[in-house]
């Protein structure tokens, strides 16, 4: 509350302390605003008399003077700018509960490089990759915020904190540029994956909206960029060269079934071979084959079965789940947090589940697929596991392409199959879990016969020209 009532009084000298130490005596200046008394101590006249000067000079000018603090506004101290690190905090803390694990991990990477990058040239300054380290590892959690910290990552987090750039330094381009030139490499100074720029530079545009929301800054800085750097394109569809066809993927299948120690009653391969053909038959994501549970397959003995899809299991880390284990539990992936999808199976499919429950169980909350202990099974181990069945399936000129190259890469061959088995694109995509348009942009070079006809009404269009050689 601000008003025009001010009254300032005289100076008051206070005398020194008694005992046998001379005590230096003191000058206080006193003012009243809307009745309120205020007082200010100083240990020299000269600074009282400077303070009282300015306290007159505002109130001669007709300036309105704080209630609370008995201030005008030239006097009032400006607080210190928000730090970009402070910032990120804050946005960290603003983002964290509704994120899913793996965006987390994905966030606060991406904000570790760039907070690293935000800095000044000060003195002292610890090497980039403790810098990040610092910053993933104990600065942006919150839940890693308060715990005790390595010395080296302390000296780096003070340095951070002394460091860092206020925020309203980000409305310079330069100091924008800076920033997503970082994200562009790698700390080897080499170029990083196209994808994993566009997403850190996502996650920095986002942050740059949450301080023009905050009113922290006027305007997105990104949005004034006029020159663009070069910037790799990403590829949208699927490549055509990893899709395995019929007789490959059952080849494949078998080939999961002879991973595996010797003299062991089941091999490591034997216990996957059933989540490898979900993603083949079904179409299933990983960490959606990683939450199936018996109650959510209805296998007949004969004809086709149906899968409901329920959850997600996708591996994040223990730092980042709110559950504190490696895999987060999530909703389906584009569909609302109870959504279900329901994906009709044929009779293979169903016979191999079947099989895989009546040798291994399933674990005490119904998955079918666990490790040895009972755990969800770890990505590294059903990579290596298919790994090593490419090797024993393909050629070796095949095992250096990049057909097959990744376990997701049968939930694309399953999906192509659908397409150009005439399947229409509406049911496909609702199998899949994409949208229609989605489903049509990937896997655009996916489907067969497209070029066959194109070609005929070429050479139909072409009939009677003839070229002499």
């Amino acid at each position: 509350m601000k008003s025009h009532r001010v009254r300032i009084w005289a100076i008051k000298p206070n005398a020194g302390g008694v005992g046998s130490k001379k005590a230096k005596r003191s000058y206080t200046v006193r003012w009243v605003v809307a009745g309120r008394e205020k007082s200010r101590t100083f240990v020299t006249r000269a600074l009282a008399d400077s303070f009282r000067s300015d306290l007159m000079q505002a109130a001669n000018q007709g300036e309105a003077f704080d209630t609370a603090t008995g201030l005008p506004d030239s006097l009032t101290e400006t607080p210190a700018a928000t730090t970009w690190l402070d910032f990120a905090t804050k946005y960290v803390d603003m983002k964290w509960a509704g994120a899913a694990a793996k965006s987390r991990d994905s966030m606060t990477e991406s904000l570790a490089a760039i907070t690293a990058a935000l800095v000044k040239d000060a003195p002292g300054r610890p090497p980039v990759e403790l810098l990040r380290q610092a910053l993933r590892n104990h600065v942006l959690p919150p839940p890693a915020r308060g715990l005790d910290m390595p010395p080296d990552i302390a000296d780096a987090t003070r340095w951070l904190r002394h460091a860092s750039l206020p925020l309203p330094e980000l409305r310079e381009a330069g100091t924008v540029r800076s920033a997503l030139d970082v994200l562009v490499v790698k700390l080897d100074g080499k170029p990083a994956a196209a994808t994993t720029a566009r997403r850190k530079r996502s996650v920095f545009y986002n942050a740059l909206q949450y301080a023009v929301e905050l009113e922290e800054l006027e305007f997105n800085p990104i949005d004034k960029l006029r020159v663009r750097s070069q910037r790799k394109k990403i590829a949208e569809v699927v490549d055509r060269r990893v899709v395995v066809n019929q007789r490959q993927a059952l080849e494949l299948l078998i080939a999961v079934t002879y991973v595996g120690q010797r003299g062991r009653k089941a091999k490591r391969g034997e216990r996957l071979v059933a989540f490898f053909a979900c993603l083949y038959f079904a179409a299933l994501r990983p960490a959606e084959a990683l939450a199936l549970r018996e109650q959510d397959c209805d296998l007949p003995e004969k004809g086709w079965g149906r899968l409901t899809l329920a959850k997600s299991r996708p591996q994040a880390g223990k730092r980042w789940t709110d559950s504190g284990e490696v895999h987060d539990d999530r909703g389906l992936k584009h569909r609302a947090e109870d959504e279900p999808r329901s994906v009709p199976i044929p009779p293979t499919l169903v016979a191999i589940l079947r099989a895989h429950i009546e040798r291994f169980g399933v674990a005490k909350d119904g998955r079918l697929f666990q490790s040895e202990r009972g755990n969800v099974v770890a990505a590294s181990t059903y990579s290596r596991v298919w790994d090593e069945a490419r090797r024993l399936a393909l050629t070796p000129r095949q095992v250096d392409s990049p057909i097959a190259g990744r376990p997701y890469d049968l939930r694309h061959a399953a999906v192509s199959l659908w397409l150009n088995a005439g399947v229409p694109a509406t049911e496909v995509a609702d199998r899949a879990g994409h949208s229609v348009d989605v489903l049509l942009k990937v896997y655009a070079k996916c489907i067969d016969g497209a070029e066959a006809t194109v070609n005929d009404r070429i050479s139909e269009a072409l009939t009677g020209v003839a070229w002499a050689v």
